[in-house]
């Protein structure tokens, strides 16, 4: 089982249309169950650095099946997980993981705002599929 692109994208239109609700401007990123970009966006006014962090909070959110504020970014299995895969995930709150027939098929995370909204606008993506 995997996510579509139909699905990633319409989860990322959903978590956008959260944070308009929310009056902030964020990066949305949706990845695949390895951690990899399936579906973006960056909406006009978030910062550069939001598109990056978006996607390495998914990649966490997806390559540890669960969500990526309850990652302990000081532990060294974290650490020494992140390293191996080059540094791209980012144990900070703001993406959940997606599963399927509780089956984890990747995660959607996003950033721009404050951890809490980045985290509302990518619950909103994932109650979107």
């Amino acid at each position: 089982m995997s996510l579509t692109l139909s699905e990633a994208n319409r989860m990322v239109q959903a978590a956008l249309s959260k944070a308009d609700e929310l009056g902030v401007s964020v990066s949305i990123a949706v990845s695949d169950a390895g951690g990899n970009l399936l579906a973006f966006n960056r909406m006009a006014g978030a910062s550069a650095i939001s598109a990056t962090v978006a996607q390495g909070k998914a990649a966490a959110s997806a390559g540890f099946g669960r969500a990526s504020g309850s990652l302990q970014a000081d532990s060294p299995v974290i650490q020494a997980v992140i390293s191996a895969m080059g540094g791209r995930m980012l144990p900070a709150q703001g993406a959940v993981p997606v599963l399927k027939d509780g089956e984890l098929v990747g995660a959607i995370g996003g950033s721009g705002a404050t951890a809490q909204q980045d985290e509302d606008c990518a619950q909103a993506g994932l109650d979107a599929l």
